[in-house]
């Protein structure tokens, strides 16, 4: 008889049975794409905003292509990876003419490894020249009808770009009228400043929208249907534990729930929720104590004091001005998020600090 097959899934686009249903949210995307104003999609890392963008795009069955802004190292390299992401979806041949009019030439060459065509411009060549050509093009050959996507994902990063980039893009995407764009970002305050200064040149060009976790009783519902499989009776208080220890945070709840299951399949299901974390931190401690070795003792501080879901102002041998700017950064690194109030973005990290504190406390070594 072949195992049952795992109902988790994590660390990849989250979709089919295995997405959460976002009951508020997914219709909320799903209208904003039937109509004509962009989406400006916000919220901490590994909060879903991938998959509940990938799912709402594949239900309205309109063309579509992503792209991670991050990976772009200059204007002309966002230029190639919308270029090469638009003629995966259409036949490059149907755009020769067009291509030959670019003011800068791109270069196409076959991957046999990939089985895929790459392109590239000149790095000589001015970026902005490139990525105005190609956003053109892009827009002119889209299907009035059957608008095309363009997906943005963390589109912060455009900041760290060509100066002038962000002024680029807005001059030539305001003119478009065959491209519908969905800008994701999970920096915050430089989402906001980007599309809510009245100084940034995206000042109110999309609907803002701010992804939170996925309520409570969903995903009680949602781990609780699943680990009744396995777990029979004891599947409601398997969901409450790890949703206690996981705060509903989609990455690490269905990380946790997958382990978990894992465990369950190995043990005949003696094993419980706190053995699957305790084996997740442990496998994670190593990266964990690279990340605390390269702190200073304000950001471990206010690390160690979160950890346990204390206040902040128990820290008094800082000032506060110092804590605060120590707070700004750990949560511009992503390691801690504001949702209602401060924490750490990954409950297992807390769980490592915290263990190592003990561990300290009695003279052995960190966790490991």
């Amino acid at each position: 008889m072949l195992p049952l097959e795992n109902p988790f899934q994590y660390g990849t686009v989250v979709d089919g049975n295995f997405f959460t249903d976002r009951k508020e949210e997914l219709p909320q995307v799903q209208q904003m794409l039937s109509g004509r104003n962009h989406l400006v999609l916000i919220s901490p890392r590994r909060y879903g905003k991938t998959s509940l963008v990938r799912k709402a795009v594949v239900e309205c069955g309109r063309p579509a292509i992503f792209i991670n802004v991050q990976m772009a190292m200059s204007s002309s390299g966002l230029a190639e990876m919308l270029l090469k992401s638009f003629l995966a979806i259409h036949p490059w041949e149907r755009f020769k003419d067009a291509l030959k009019k670019f003011r800068v030439k791109p270069v196409f060459s076959y991957n046999p490894d990939t089985n895929n065509l790459e392109v590239s411009f000149d790095g000589a060549a001015k970026g902005s020249v490139a990525l105005e050509d190609v956003l053109n093009l892009i827009d002119e050959k889209s299907d009035p009808e059957n608008r095309l996507i363009v997906v943005l994902d963390e589109f912060q990063e455009i900041v760290n770009l060509e100066p002038g980039t962000d002024k680029l893009l807005r001059a030539v995407m305001q003119l478009h009228k065959n491209i519908h764009y969905l800008f994701l970002g999970s920096e915050e305050s430089m989402m906001t400043a980007i599309f809510q200064d009245v100084k940034s040149p995206f000042f109110h060009f999309g609907a803002l929208m701010r992804l939170d976790r996925i309520p409570y009783e969903d995903f009680y519902v949602f781990l609780t249907d699943r680990l009744a499989v396995i777990r029979k009776e004891n599947a409601k208080e398997d969901a409450r534990q790890i949703l206690e220890l996981t705060r509903c945070h989609p990455f690490y709840t269905q990380q946790l729930a997958a382990v978990f299951w894992d465990l369950c399949m190995r043990t005949d299901s003696h094993t419980t929720v706190q053995v699957a974390a305790d084996a997740i931190m442990k496998g994670l401690s190593a990266s964990y104590m690279v990340l605390w070795s390269r702190l200073n003792r304000t950001n471990r501080r206010v690390l160690e004091v979160l950890s346990r879901d204390a206040k902040l102002q128990e820290i008094k041998e800082y000032p506060s001005s110092t804590v605060y700017t120590a707070v700004a950064r750990l949560k511009k690194d992503g390691i801690i998020i504001r949702d209602g109030e401060f924490s750490l973005g990954d409950p297992f990290f807390a769980l490592w600090i915290r263990r190592s504190m003990q561990n300290a406390a009695i003279g052995l070594p960190p966790t490991t």
